[in-house]
């Protein structure tokens, strides 16, 4: 069967497939709260890679590049639930409750719950969206949202400092940020929010670094990390080329030779 993939309103998006896939590398400019229902996710991000379990909720910081790996339970399924927590939506929260977060938040960038019988019930209060027995209106849609906020409170109230934190993010080190990122392939736009930037100011910025354009370098970049794999770790491109940035295999190979004037072959087996 097709994996399904599906924005049952604005903010709730389900995942079901039956064979393990590679999911999509993407930009999460908002938080967003998950439930594992059936299978587990492989996620790398934050420099790390996180495994979602089983009936295991999560709640995923503002403002993270995420790759993952989704894998079906021994049953065959896999089953995602995520709902996005978005700062417009928790802005109005904040003022509706007299809620003034006056310091930063600058803790860790997950947070893992064992489900208690509220998260639960909540997950399992959307299966009428998800299985189409009930059409989710704008107004229903809103009270689903503000009824997660609530119930994250409820189990952590400290919670609160991280939910409406509305600090634009601060500027980073983009020489150490670029390098720790430079596989994931979105836009420079997106590079330019994660590391605080205006896409203008990033473009600078990255000039005064590293003495060319985002594009070009990033370029280089994973094709000096394919030929490292390739030549001292013994590494098929097959293997890695979605891991560094590529979509493309047989563009890959091309811009390979070109760079280097030889094949992944000449350079795998070559004694020099």
């Amino acid at each position: 069967m097709e994996p399904v993939y599906e924005i049952i309103f604005d903010k709730l998006v389900y995942s079901c497939m039956f064979e393990m896939q590679r999911g999509t590398e993407e930009y999460y400019p908002d938080h967003f709260l998950g439930f594992q229902l059936a299978g587990e996710t492989h996620a790398f991000y934050d420099n790390d890679t996180t495994i979602i379990k089983e009936n295991t909720v999560i709640l995923v910081k503002r403002n993270q590049l995420i790759r993952t790996i989704k894998y079906p339970s021994k049953s065959g399924n896999y089953k995602f639930i995520a709902i996005t927590l978005d700062s417009k939506t928790l802005q109005h929260y904040a003022f509706e409750n007299k809620i003034k977060i006056k310091e930063c938040y600058e803790g860790k960038q997950k947070f893992f719950f064992e489900p208690n019988e509220f998260l639960h019930s909540y997950f399992i209060s959307l299966a009428p969206y998800i299985n189409k027995t009930k059409e989710a209106t704008p107004r229903l849609a809103e009270l689903k949202i503000r009824e997660a906020i609530e119930l994250l409170l409820d189990s952590n109230p400290d919670l609160k400092y991280v939910l409406f934190d509305f600090a634009k993010p601060h500027l980073v080190d983009l020489e150490k940020f670029m390098n720790n990122n430079f596989m994931f392939n979105i836009s420079v736009g997106s590079f330019a929010k994660l590391t605080g930037r205006s896409i203008s100011g990033f473009k600078r910025d990255f000039a005064k670094v590293f003495n060319r354009p985002p594009q070009q370098w990033l370029k280089e970049k994973r094709l000096e990390e394919a030929y490292y794999l390739i030549k001292y770790k013994q590494k098929k491109p097959i293997d890695f080329y979605l891991d560094l940035g590529f979509e493309n295999l047989s563009h890959f190979y091309y811009s390979f030779k070109q760079k280097f004037g030889e094949t992944t072959t000449e350079v795998q087996y070559s004694k020099t």
